[in-house]
């Protein structure tokens, strides 16, 4: 059969959009962001008219930080009516950074009718007004039924919008009421607010903000006392700006939600669009970016904040556990012992070193970390994680009567959390110490927790190793029905069902088991599966 003649300048091996297409979407799920964006890129300039394309390039080019994708991306849904309603937050953004006052507005009408964002519309207006110079505070009907979603932003806005008019009555005390809402980000903003207040001379009220001997504020102290560079640093919020503080406050309540990563990640990457050059857009960016497994776009980000920034401490914070993500290991180790070993450094610098040294099989060092984090704290009021955390690195260690005492140090601060009695009490139903305390111990985790599957399994696991095994099933089964790929619980199950009689059951408990097993452990299931429970194949 004869080949179809090739058209005049054409090529052989040119491919077509539908070639780029599958590429991009096969490197999409490979998680190789950088090439899946070149593909929807390519396969977008050769059938721009295509809608499938067009709406994973606006996913892509959003969520990997390609601004002139997503935004191309995102015009052509819109004139097909397709376009998702987060991306009316992204031409928002957009016309914001244009100083298109006008086309904001309009916008913000649109987003304000769509319904999803419709809390945040009437914040959003009152930074337009800032650019069309007729200010408009930000009013949130309390009759709305979404107006406490609403309030929890408005403070922050009303303040940074005071500072930007140099209004310093309205904006000292709603700069305490928007600290007082705030807390995993807290430091970051109390750092923008004593910039702003510095900028404007108000030096005192600056250092109010920033404790005294904490390493992530001394640099921003000294600078204050000094009085040098603070104009530059402290320079007035724009509406774009202010859009994009709002966009990254949004994302970091959504990432809160583990179902809501993907549309916090997209939240943050169009406030890093917003703002570029914001240091806490990149950290929250960065912060997310790391949740969602993008460890090198992650890494990226964090190091966008200038080593000079007053966030620089909390930035490389970010970049530590972003590091580690990747599998860079050495650098964040190295960084996290350099912040842990600085003058005044908070607890969460040693908290980090301690779990990257446990992480890294050093318990020693894990367990002596933790320990000095509790050094912050008056004798007798460290947090109970605390000890947690040092009992655990004890544990892991093999220093049991070391741990122990800490552990039980912990239940005796904290004798309702479900974490330590559990831990504490499998822990010694694994030695076989102290078998019946250990089962009450459990028992109590049990009630204060009952839906947690590994608590769960902790209590049907002391009853059969103090020999109710009657009882022990049923709540193993409860147990791996809450999280069937659990290699621990469903061997804990099979051995029960044995004992029990059930052995074809036991066989497919333990098959189970060792789909995620490894090592010895999938070499213990492996020989249970063949020649049944012996003494020797025993779980611990």
């Amino acid at each position: 059969m004869l080949a179809a003649p090739v058209a005049a300048g054409a090529s052989v091996d040119q491919p077509g959009p539908l070639h780029a297409y599958a590429r991009a979407r096969l490197a999409d799920g490979d998680g190789a962001l950088g090439l899946a964006v070149t593909s929807y890129r390519d396969a977008l300039d050769q059938d721009p008219a295509r809608i499938e394309i067009a709406r994973r390039s606006y996913v892509q080019g959003v969520e990997s930080g390609d601004r002139a994708l997503a935004l191309r991306s995102a015009a052509l849904l819109d004139q097909a009516g397709m376009l998702s309603r987060d991306g009316t937050l992204l031409m928002i953004g957009e016309a914001m950074s244009r100083k298109d006052w006008a086309g904001a507005r309009t916008l913000t009408d649109r987003m304000a009718e769509e319904g999803n964002f419709a809390f945040i519309a009437p914040i959003i207006r009152s930074w337009i007004s800032i650019g069309e110079g007729d200010y408009a505070p930000p009013v949130i009907d309390n009759r709305d039924r979404f107006a406490s979603l609403g309030l929890r932003y408005t403070d922050e806005h009303i303040a940074l919008q005071a500072l930007a008019r140099r209004d310093l009555t309205t904006a000292v005390p709603a700069i305490r009421r928007a600290l007082s809402v705030r807390s995993s980000d807290g430091g970051a903003l109390r750092l923008t607010f004593a910039a702003q207040l510095a900028a404007q001379g108000a030096k005192a009220e600056a250092l109010m903000l920033l404790p005294v001997g904490s390493a992530n504020f001394a640099q921003a102290r000294v600078a204050i006392e000094k009085g040098k560079g603070l104009k530059a640093i402290g320079a007035p919020v724009t509406p774009a700006q202010g859009f994009a503080r709002l966009l990254s406050r949004l994302a970091v309540d959504v990432g809160s939600d583990t179902a809501g990563g993907t549309l916090a990640l997209r939240l943050a990457r169009m406030a890093t669009f917003a703002d570029p050059t914001g240091a806490e857009t990149h950290m929250v960016a960065a912060r997310l970016l790391t949740g969602q497994g993008y460890t090198a776009g992650a890494v990226a980000e964090a190091g966008k904040v200038p080593p000079k920034s007053w966030h620089a401490q909390l930035a490389q914070a970010e970049l530590i556990d972003a590091l580690a993500a990747n599998g860079d290991r050495n650098t964040a180790l190295t960084l996290a012992r350099a912040q842990a070993a600085a003058p005044g450094a908070e607890t969460e610098r040693q908290v980090r070193l301690g779990r990257l040294l446990a992480d890294g099989g050093d318990y020693t060092g894990a367990a002596a970390a933790f320990r000095v984090a509790q050094g912050g704290y008056a004798p007798g009021e460290a947090p109970w994680t605390l000890l947690l955390f040092e009992g655990t690195a004890l544990d892991q260690g093999k220093r049991w009567d070391e741990a122990r005492a800490v552990l039980e140090q912990a239940a005796a601060m904290a004798p309702n959390e479900p974490l330590i009695l559990n831990y504490l009490g499998y822990a010694q139903i694994e030695r076989r110490q102290n078998v019946d305390a250990a089962l009450e111990l459990i028992r109590k985790a049990s009630a204060l927790k009952p839906q947690d599957a590994s608590i769960t399994d902790s209590l049907g696991w002391a009853q059969y190793v103090t020999g109710d095994v009657t009882a022990a099933v049923p709540v193993l089964e409860r147990a791996a029905a809450g999280a069937p790929s659990d290699s621990t619980i469903n061997e804990h199950l099979g051995d029960a069902l044995w004992t029990a009689g059930r052995r074809y059951e036991a066989r497919y408990a333990w098959a189970a088991a060792s789909v995620y097993a490894e090592g010895d452990v999938a070499a213990r299931l492996a020989a249970k599966s063949k020649e049944g429970l012996k003494p020797e194949y025993a779980a611990p």
